[in-house]
């Protein structure tokens, strides 16, 4: 009878020793939850830039707003009938940003 505890025990602890350190125990079951939670996180922000670019398709073929746009935006073209005004800003000048203001006019009270 002691033989057979003395296996009961060895196999015990073989089977614990693989549950919980093996690759194929609950180590390796934590990591792939792990590892199913990223994927899981990396298909929704695929799934919703998918959205957006179903969406924009169906702009280009339905609408000429966003042709025009992606036009003026992308290539740089004016309608007809438009004129085109670029500015520059010297270098040496402040920007408009980084312009101090003026100072308020001041009244004169003697009349």
């Amino acid at each position: 009878m002691k033989w057979f505890a003395a296996v009961l025990g060895l196999a015990l602890v073989l089977l614990q020793y693989r549950l919980w350190l093996s690759e194929d125990g609950v180590r390796g079951v934590i990591q792939m939850r792990a590892a199913v939670a990223a994927q899981r996180a990396q298909n929704d922000r695929l799934a919703e830039r998918n959205l957006q670019l179903a969406a924009e398709v169906r702009d280009l073929k339905q609408g000429d707003e966003a042709l025009e746009e992606r036009a003026r935006n992308d290539l740089g073209m004016i309608a007809t009938g438009e004129t085109f005004i670029q500015v520059l800003q010297d270098r040496n000048s402040p920007s408009v940003s980084g312009a101090t203001p003026a100072a308020p006019p001041t009244r004169s009270d003697a009349h």
